[in-house]
């Protein structure tokens, strides 16, 4: 019997795309993040397109693992109790009800979870936390934006360092106390939410990465995009092979045949 192959859901963002007056709605995925499942993780990305969230359930018993993406929207404030502060910010209503209680579905069904950018966010604000609408907008916080004009070479280069808690798998997966990241977002914690565990801080204190603290399996989100180039990092590289083993591990429970 032919097993299937260990597989990674990855969410879609809703968009408007085409010239103005012509625009039409769009499914889109960003091509990075399916190579960084194949690439680095080792599994199949795979997409469902239009999910419902009373189906969020049994498409979860399908995969083995959950990959929430970066995106040009941002999760709306109104999912964190504020009313927007910027009327350009860009938003994605329709992601954010399906990527919410699939957070938590994720953490109920042990589903092994990866948030990346707008993914940390999502997390943070699924489990009762809070965002800064504009990062560079608060006292004592750096700009974490990319330069809007630079190639993408430079917008994804290491942009600040982040200092991981002692102890932190993210040490482990680094290799140091510290390592060099990109920054690319203009959202970040404002307020973590109760549970999660700060694994990394950037210079200004602004919070890098979390755990799920109690989470039975591999729960974690970082706020800079180790998908890009992943297999050329070794960090990256060793963030997504820790995720693809949990994913393998769920995979092997998932299709043992019974004795």
């Amino acid at each position: 019997m032919n097993t299937p192959p260990c597989m990674v859901w990855l969410p879609l963002d809703h968009r408007q795309l085409g010239e103005d007056g012509h625009q039409m709605p769009y499914l889109a995925l960003g091509d990075k993040y399916a190579r960084a499942v194949k690439d680095s993780v080792g599994a199949v990305p795979v997409l469902f397109p239009l999910a419902a969230t009373g189906q969020i359930d049994i498409l979860l018993e399908l995969v083995d693992g959950v990959l929430l993406t970066g995106s040009p929207s941002n999760v709306h404030p109104a999912q964190f109790f504020e009313a927007v502060t910027d009327p350009g910010l860009p938003l994605d209503l329709q992601r954010d009800a399906l990527t919410l209680p699939l957070i938590r579905a994720c953490l109920a069904q042990q589903v092994p979870l990866l948030g990346l950018c707008r993914g940390f966010q999502e997390i943070n604000v699924a489990l009762g936390g809070a965002l800064h609408q504009s990062v560079h907008a608060v006292a004592g916080l750096a700009d974490h934006r990319e330069p809007a004009d630079a190639s993408l070479d430079v917008q994804y280069g290491a942009a600040h360092n982040v200092e991981f808690r002692a102890g932190s798998p993210f040490a482990d997966w680094a290799g140091a106390a510290r390592a060099q990241v990109n920054s690319l977002h203009g959202q970040g914690v404002k307020r973590l939410a109760p549970g999660l565990l700060v694994e990394a801080v950037a210079d200004d204190g602004l919070v890098e990465a979390f755990s799920v603290q109690g989470a039975a399996g591999f729960a974690y989100a970082v706020q800079w995009h180790p998908e890009w180039r992943s297999t050329e990092n070794a960090f990256s590289a060793a963030i997504f092979k820790a995720f693809g083993d949990a994913c393998r591990a769920r995979h092997a429970r998932r299709t043992a045949v019974p004795a």
